[in-house]
């Protein structure tokens, strides 16, 4: 009996994951039929929405792998230190072919004093910062990023004059539960509960300093636009979100609040990416997300990966099963895929990781692959991040020594894979094993600059063997980046693979 109902959970899984894929199939060519004309090539480097891909400014389909710079305490912002971020660190992530930022650029940073009120040093300090990641040609995305929404409740992203105690629990001190269990609480259901609903003009607040960040950045070289508010929590209806995916919750309170915020971005920036999240629990759930169409061409959806078996495993708990991820992700990715296709937006894998478990990592981001989506791993570094369920969650055994990056994790983040592509990808693998890489599309004869390809640093010890079917390339030149031009209109496939030592 128990051999009998493994194979028709066998049979069921592999019912799912084929008509997932024929769904993938569809959304592909129905998204991709939206793909317009290349912008001009004298037009600023920023990312846009194309239908279901991401593209420059010469009209190229952008795959981005980049990092999450999140510094969650005061000042928020990284400091120029070895330990924090520097010119090197900007150097060092376009050596080793991530070419994007998600920079936690905090409302607690923007209006600290009161709404309304920008605090001009603030945005300075991340100018630095976003200096370097533009001259090394890496898109940055500007997050509001939060977590337990202020301090005082162990987390951050709020600022101290948005945080308005709700009665009666504001005559005792704040239960401060570790992450991510401190939302878990009745005080910050209500406390949310209220900003969905605009109490004391909190959400104003944060509507205005959204519309700060943008007038700052609207014109930024290598932008890739705002995240408008990273996880937000649904307040009371946190249970119906973990079993159904709470779809009031996302009609009557996120996505007006998100429409709020679009709104008040395109007063300053009326063209750039602005993304929206879903609820916070669908970031590792297996539950349906619920964003309505969104009249603006430019809408980005930005969502998180992360498989519960790796947030039993990062809390010591025994008996997980880190395969049961490859289905959880590829659910996700699937999910994904369709939300970004009902919104009319682009998506794009804007965290997952946060552990130093390689094959996680690798069933992540291989299924990333499969679909072409973009990421964000997190993080860059460990930042003495306050809110994490997992300390082992930076590149590096210390922060301030690029020389200690973690090689097993670098060899599966680090890969081969196409950068900008002049027309529509068809097929992508990598091994981070072997450092096999396969890559076909269809050229767009329009385009005006080449494919571009990042070729790993890591992989290939006898150098890289590369075969072009349907165009010619380049060797490795700056930033290990190979150019494919196409021979003509039609499909064009590229592998690499570690050339046979002689002998």
């Amino acid at each position: 009996m128990a051999r009998t109902t493994g194979r028709l959970r066998h049979r069921k899984a592999r019912t799912l994951r084929r008509w997932g894929l024929i769904l993938i199939a569809a959304l592909l060519v129905s998204a991709e039929a939206r793909v317009v004309a290349a912008p001009s090539a004298g037009a600023v480097a920023q990312l846009h929405r194309e239908g279901r891909w991401l593209v420059d400014q010469f009209g190229r389909v952008v795959i981005v792998h980049g990092v999450n710079l999140v510094w969650k305490r005061a000042p928020y912002v990284p400091p120029d230190t070895a330990e924090g971020f520097t010119a090197a660190d900007a150097a060092w992530l376009a050596e080793h072919g991530f070419n994007g930022a998600r920079i936690g650029t905090l409302w607690a940073g923007v209006t600290p004093a009161a709404p309304g009120v920008v605090d001009p040093t603030y945005l300075e300090r991340w100018d630095r910062v976003v200096g370097q990641l533009a001259a090394n040609q890496i898109w940055t995305q500007f997050d509001f990023h939060q977590d337990q929404w202020n301090e005082t409740y162990g987390g951050e992203g709020a600022p101290h004059w948005a945080l308005q105690r709700p009665a009666p629990f504001d005559s005792l001190p704040p239960i401060t539960p570790e992450f991510p269990w401190g939302y878990w609480t009745p005080e910050q259901a209500v406390l949310w509960d209220n900003f969905w609903a605009d109490r004391d003009g909190v959400q104003d607040g944060w509507v205005a300093a959204l519309r700060a960040v943008a007038r700052r950045w609207r014109d930024q070289p290598y932008s890739m636009g705002y995240d408008v508010i990273n996880e937000p929590w649904a307040g009371t209806e946190y249970a119906d979100c973990a079993v159904t995916g709470c779809a009031e919750h996302y009609r009557t309170e996120l996505q007006p609040a998100m429409e709020r915020a679009r709104a008040a971005i395109r007063q300053v920036d009326p063209t750039g990416l602005i993304w929206y999240e879903p609820q916070q629990l669908a970031s590792g759930r297996d539950i349906p997300t619920f964003y309505e169409p969104v009249e603006d061409e430019q809408i980005g959806y930005s969502w998180h990966n992360y498989c519960p078996q790796i947030f039993l495993q990062s809390q010591g708990l025994p008996l997980t099963d880190i395969e049961a991820c490859a289905d959880y992700s590829h659910e996700a990715h699937r999910r994904a895929l369709q939300q970004s296709d009902r919104m009319g937006a682009v998506g794009m894998m804007s965290e997952f990781g946060a552990t130093d478990n390689v094959r996680a990592l690798a069933i992540d981001t291989g299924a990333a692959d499969r679909n072409f989506s973009s990421w964000m791993h997190w993080a860059y570094k460990t930042w003495n991040d306050p809110t994490t369920a997992d300390t082992n969650q930076g590149l590096f055994v210390s922060d301030g020594d690029l020389a200690s990056a973690k090689p097993d994790k670098l060899r599966v983040l680090v890969r081969t894979y196409p950068q900008a592509t002049a027309g529509i990808p068809r097929a992508l693998s990598f091994d981070s094993a072997t450092g096999d890489f396969h890559y076909a599309y269809d050229p767009r004869p329009a385009s005006d600059a080449p494919t571009e390809i990042f070729v790993s640093p890591l992989h290939y010890p006898n150098g890289a063997q590369i075969t072009v079917d349907g165009g010619s390339a380049t060797s490795p030149g700056r930033g290990n980046r190979i150019r494919i031009t196409a021979n003509g209109s039609g499909p064009v496939s590229v592998r690499i693979h570690d050339r046979v030592p002689a002998g």
